[in-house]
């Protein structure tokens, strides 16, 4: 039902994998997330907690590197212990803090010089934009469907990320006091999971936000599109319900911010009669670019 939706959805959804450690410790902690794109300018649509794992992931990472620098140079002697000790303290560094967070964004672009997040006011919705790059990792974007009259209870709908983190392209580099990515591939699988539309999700002043799944989504497959069998995108895979029902954020609210931000999107020109026939709808041209993981 849903074969050649998926491929199509495969082309522009893409896993961000993260390598993470706890103070202290030499095991590595791998994750992953998703993200999918909706143009060719290194736009993409994922959740606001993914965003800001981006942007947290620069702090971490420089906090811990400043922190290295300083213990690297407390002199050798008999209070060397002590003086550790304050600086853990200074920087709150327990067993069960962490320290290091690295982010692989695979197959997005070919380089990187820039990552900026817009986040929603009030949904959970995050833009992404890639800037410094050549080419594009990703082919076609996702074509979101021209209305929404088609998504009503007892519908299916298909979701697609990459929730299991399986690669094993890390190690604990114990000399530099480091956790770095090796050259080996790496490996993870994209996963689809259907689901029928169960109930819409309302505000009081009756706007359809979400979109309720008979199925629950996964962790790691937050961010990814949701998409009927012509491959037609509805809305993005946010949650899980606490009834362990799938929640997704509806196209609405996704075209809503897009339009806000100025970014160019595309849409289904035939009411869906015609999967494959696009139109773009452009509203202005995409904002501007931040050096590293910019919030906004």
């Amino acid at each position: 039902m849903f074969v050649n939706a998926v491929e199509q959805a495969s082309k522009y959804t893409r896993p961000i994998f993260t390598i993470a450690r706890r103070y202290g410790r030499a095991e590595v902690i791998p994750g992953s997330a998703t993200i999918f794109f909706v143009n060719e300018e290194g736009w993409a649509v994922t959740t606001k907690q993914v965003a800001r794992m981006i942007v947290d992931a620069g702090n971490i990472e420089k906090k811990y590197a400043e922190f290295r620098k300083k213990r690297n140079e407390i002199p050798a002697g008999y209070n060397f212990e002590e003086q550790l000790k304050a600086l853990e303290t200074l920087n709150k560094y327990s067993d069960d803090k962490i320290c290091q967070l690295k982010v692989n964004f695979v197959d997005c672009v070919d380089r990187i010089s820039g990552v900026e997040c817009k986040v929603h006011p009030k949904y959970d919705v995050a833009l992404v934009h890639f800037s410094g790059y050549e080419r594009i990792g990703y082919s076609g974007y996702a074509t979101f469907a021209a209305s929404s009259e088609a998504v009503k209870p007892g519908k299916f709908l298909c979701r697609l990320g990459y929730p299991f983190p399986e690669f094993r392209n890390f190690k604990y580099d114990a000399e530099k006091d480091d956790i770095v990515w090796t050259a080996e591939k790496l490996r993870s699988p994209r996963f689809p999971a259907e689901g029928m539309v169960t109930r819409l999700i309302g505000e009081q002043d009756g706007e359809i936000i979400g979109i309720e799944l008979s199925t629950p989504g996964y962790k790691g497959a937050s961010g990814g599109p949701l998409f009927d069998q012509r491959g037609l995108v509805y809305g993005m895979q946010t949650g899980v319900s606490p009834i362990n029902l799938g929640q997704c954020v509806h196209m609405d609210i996704i075209k809503g911010m897009l339009n806000k931000e100025g970014v160019k999107y595309y849409e289904d020109q035939y009411g869906a009669k015609n999967f494959g026939d696009q139109s773009f709808i452009s509203m202005g041209a995409p904002s501007g670019t931040g050096n590293g993981g910019k919030m906004s």
